[in-house]
């Protein structure tokens, strides 16, 4: 693990934050992602499960919470357990947590190894009168695949089948949405990680270089700063490819006269940063990507007002649609009276901007959230309006995250060039 671990007392105000939306005799019980096979014996990299990490901060495999805040016995209150280690583990795959490990990285006293859990859950489904599970719930989530919440689910059903139970990710997704300053700290390092990312390829990129070779000083640029690695896949997009909105092929060769649309972000310790960026290949833009970067600009200015506590995203998104289509007839894109006569369910901004504008932010990069609910204080949006032109090759996207406060909005990304002119000359500056 290269990142520095959170401070436990981070997870411990999370679990309390938790038990205040639960009835009385609640039990909670939540399991570790799977190791995922691909072929052989090979296995692919651990990505741990996002509400267990919020709760417990182990970022370890085979790791169960359980959680019986009115337990009578105290120890039995908080509970975690781990995978014991071994010689033979710790030859092949290296250390792992120790009880004490994973009690200062928890703040959880009771801590086991696995083979407890069995006596243990038997114990506490008798005194439950609410047994809540969790499961994948993001409204755009495809989940083909059985996982070890899934299986557990299925078994609790079997082998208890008069129990109550309740769903854990409603909770989850209202607990999560709001940020403690502790989250921000780790975000925080996120973004700051990315800008030196940014900020290295403004020296870098050149006619005749490889979108993979910009994806490299990227990899490089973030691992030895202690990220976990990219947020995401990279969109390293050159020429038209920029309108393939998740274009991650990265094989293009960069041509002078070109944008560049960078889709880049780091993660550390699990929070994920998601910057958007597109630099001109020859560094300096042409009049026509002068004016088509404009006009998303301005919609990303007048977006990251609009993101206040209170709207609804629903609503922000037809008031941001308006403001593109505006844009839009400037850049002689759209016809005033075509728009004046659009079916109102198929408005035609969409064809040069498909997606939306904003979304949460956190541990999960299109993070959990109730976003048929009013914004509320605390949470982290993206603001990232972008215009398309296929039949001219160009695409734009500006993306930075904004933390949304009582009073006024924080644009966590403000120290990362945006404007053009500074982007230029920062181009200009290659060594």
């Amino acid at each position: 693990m290269r990142y520095t671990p959170l401070p436990a007392e981070l997870f411990a105000l999370n679990r309390q934050r938790l038990y205040t939306q639960l009835p009385p005799r609640s039990l909670v019980i939540l399991h570790a992602n799977d190791v995922l096979p691909t072929n052989a014996d090979g296995t692919m990299g651990f990505v741990q499960n996002s509400d267990l990490y919020y709760l417990s901060g182990i970022d370890q495999e085979e790791t169960i919470l359980m959680l019986f805040p009115d337990a009578p016995d105290p120890k039995q209150r908080e509970i975690l357990f781990v995978r014991e280690t071994n010689e033979y583990i710790a030859l092949w795959e290296g250390e792992k947590l120790t009880k004490e490990a994973a009690n200062q990285r928890s703040d959880i006293r009771s801590v086991h190894w696995l083979q407890d859990f069995e006596s243990i859950f038997r114990q506490v489904m008798c005194l439950a009168d609410h047994v809540y599970l969790n499961s994948n719930e993001h409204a755009r989530a495809s989940i083909t695949v059985e996982t070890r919440e899934t299986r557990f689910t299925h078994r609790c059903q079997r082998e208890y089948p008069l129990h109550e139970y309740r769903r854990l990710a409603p909770l989850m997704h209202q607990l999560r949405s709001v940020k403690h300053d502790l989250e921000l700290q780790a975000l925080q390092e996120a973004i700051r990680i990315t800008e030196c990312g940014f900020r290295r390829l403004l020296q870098f990129v050149k006619p005749g270089v490889c979108e993979f070779e910009v994806e490299a000083e990227l990899a490089h640029e973030f691992i030895r700063q202690r990220a976990r690695g990219f947020a995401y896949p990279p969109i390293i997009a050159s020429g038209p490819a920029a309108c393939v909105l998740h274009y991650v092929t990265n094989h293009a060769t960069c041509r002078a006269g070109d944008l560049l649309l960078l889709d880049v972000a780091a993660n550390y310790a699990n929070y994920n940063a998601d910057l958007t960026r597109t630099i001109p290949v020859n560094g300096t833009f042409s009049t026509r990507q002068c004016q088509v970067y404009s006009a998303v600009l301005r919609v990303f200015r007048e977006a990251c007002q609009m993101l206040r506590p209170g709207v609804l995203i629903r609503e922000y998104q037809e008031e941001i649609g308006k403001i593109m289509t505006s844009e839009l007839i400037g850049l002689g894109l759209l016809d005033r009276d075509a728009v004046e006569k659009q079916d109102p369910e198929r408005p035609l901004y969409k064809r040069y901007f498909p997606h939306g504008t904003s979304h949460l932010l956190g541990i999960d990069v299109h993070d959990v959230g109730q976003t048929w609910k009013p914004i509320q204080a605390g949470m982290v949006f993206t603001v990232e309006p972008g215009i398309y032109i296929r039949e001219e090759g160009l695409g734009i996207r500006l993306e930075n995250n904004l933390f949304i406060g009582e009073n006024s909005n924080t644009d966590l990304m403000a120290s990362i060039p945006i404007e053009p002119e500074e982007i230029e000359e920062l181009m200009a500056k290659k060594g």
